[in-house]
């Protein structure tokens, strides 16, 4: 098999076997608390006490966040499992072809973030370094820091987790002095963090602002709940496991657990900067809060907490996805590259002043691919997956020059009426993609185009881990699958077809 000839099989893009995956359940929690630690969830909590108290805003992050983590861990089967990564299982419910399209997407909106994220850590760097040396031009603290992480991510997703490790307690550990500052400085001047609305609403409109602040965290990992994956095949999970929650321990406390605690301390704090100086910003806050050595540390968490979220949850997935579409030739540490370059081309300092809504449309946007997602490998699939034809040109994730039309209508449609019905938009957009896409496949794109999986739902010829299979593509294909043929010679009737 040359894999040359063979754009669907790029290196990075393999099935992660057994033995490779590394990150661990604690593992993957400290990744969680890292990725939670981010900037632009202070300005769910600083927009949602200027209409509600900071009480509800409390339980809209917690229903929002275990809402999403929900969601996460279901798609995190799919990396778990069989070991592919978001933009190859995508060509089963889009196409070989058509997964460019919804991947693209998601790999722009992780671009965005990063370029967010990054913008705020190079304001603190800009801060730290005004304080030791009087330095002050903040888009050249910009470049330097994207440079950096983009080279911190070259070398790999286990050299994440270690960075994780690292970064995450002492970020939490700052950003609890953090609290105790602001909220101090709101009490001296009389304002009850736990009562104090800026201006207070009632009634329908009380319930429209706790709903956008549900939606609003979900909106915020909407990009992770689609593709998971790309991070999930790395968790280490017990073979021949046959029980879901088991299989999936390692997702499971990392996304209902040490999300919904993080994301809510974090964006707790935003609301009390807000209470406090009347800016959800936090280097702002610090600033007017702190001085000297102990401003300069908690810039300092600023920047661990930009650089932790930025690697795992923002550029391996862009870069993963970028890797993808540009095929064999392009690796992924070239992906990585684009991915930084895009998200600076948006320019993330102005899509910041904008994120409420923002996070509403990505809401919009990336739910109906999650409800798709679940659909597909779920409802139809039941977690059974032909994946050697996810590297096969010709294979039956062909469909109709490389698109599956069924996923396409679907994603169209729930991504006009979640937009429509903005504020509820990732309920919405989950909910109809899910239907509109189990529909279309199962009673007309199926039969014109059948799966293998579906018609023969067999455990032994297309589950993974559960039943103890590390999927191999290339040479070895011809001895697990094609034993009724002669070696390389199978193999190439059947991949090279």
């Amino acid at each position: 098999m040359d894999k040359k000839k063979n754009h669907l099989m790029s290196p990075d893009l393999m099935p992660i076997p057994h033995s490779e995956k590394k990150i661990s359940t604690l593992g993957f929690t400290f990744m969680w608390v890292g990725m939670a630690v981010v900037l632009a969830a202070f300005a769910i909590g600083g927009a949602g006490v200027q209409e509600i108290s900071l009480g509800w805003v409390v339980l809209g992050t917690l229903l929002g966040t275990i809402l999403i983590g929900l969601a996460i861990t279901v798609t995190a089967d799919i990396g778990i499992e069989h070991g592919i990564s978001f933009p190859v299982y995508m060509r089963a419910p889009f196409g070989t072809v058509g997964t460019h399209f919804p991947s693209v997407v998601r790999g722009v909106a992780a671009s965005m973030w990063f370029g967010i994220n990054t913008f705020f850590g190079s304001t603190a760097i800009n801060g730290i370094l005004n304080i030791l040396f009087g330095f002050d031009n903040w888009f050249v603290c910009y470049l330097l820091f994207a440079l950096f992480q983009l080279f911190n991510t070259a070398l790999g997703i286990k050299a994440v987790e270690k960075f994780a490790d690292l970064a995450a307690p002492i970020i939490i550990l700052i950003g609890v002095w953090m609290y105790f500052t602001l909220a101090g400085s709101a009490a001296e001047q009389g304002r009850d963090i736990w009562a104090w609305v800026e201006s207070p609403v009632t009634g329908g409109a009380a319930f429209t602002a706790f709903i956008i602040v549900v939606v609003g965290n979900m909106g915020y990992w909407a990009t992770l709940a689609a593709d998971i994956s790309s991070i999930s095949r790395f968790i280490k999970a017990p073979k021949h496991e046959r029980n879901w929650i088991k299989r999936n321990k390692g997702a499971l406390v990392g996304s209902l657990v040490a999300l919904p605690l993080t994301q809510t301390f974090i964006v707790v704090l935003g609301a009390v900067s807000y209470i406090a100086v009347s800016n959800f910003d936090p280097v702002v806050a610090l600033q007017e809060s702190a001085s000297g050595l102990v401003l300069g540390i908690l810039l300092l968490m600023i920047v661990l907490a930009q650089w932790s979220t930025n690697v795992s949850a923002n550029i391996v997935p862009a870069a993963t996805i970028f890797s993808n579409v540009g095929g064999p030739k392009l690796p992924f540490w070239a992906g990585v590259f684009i991915a930084g370059l895009v998200g600076t081309l948006i320019q993330p300092w102005s899509v910041f002043n904008l994120l409420i809504p923002v996070l509403l449309i990505a809401a919009a946007i990336l739910s109906v691919i999650v409800g798709i997602i679940f659909a597909d490998y779920y409802l139809l699939r039941k977690r059974r997956m032909n994946v050697y034809d996810l590297y096969n040109q010709e294979g039956q994730f062909r469909y109709d020059r490389g698109v599956n039309w069924a996923g396409i209508i679907s994603w169209v449609i729930g991504s006009v009426f979640a937009y429509i019905f903005s504020t509820y938009s990732f309920f919405v957009g989950f909910g109809i993609g899910a239907l509109c896409y189990y529909l279309l496949a199962k009673h007309w794109y199926f039969k014109k185009h059948p799966q293998a999986e579906i018609d023969d739902p067999s455990d032994d010829e297309y589950l993974g881990i559960t039943v103890g299979r590390d999927w191999v593509i290339g040479e070895k294909y011809a001895e697990e699958k094609l034993g009724r043929k002669t070696g390389t010679e199978g193999t190439k009737q059947k991949l090279d077809a």
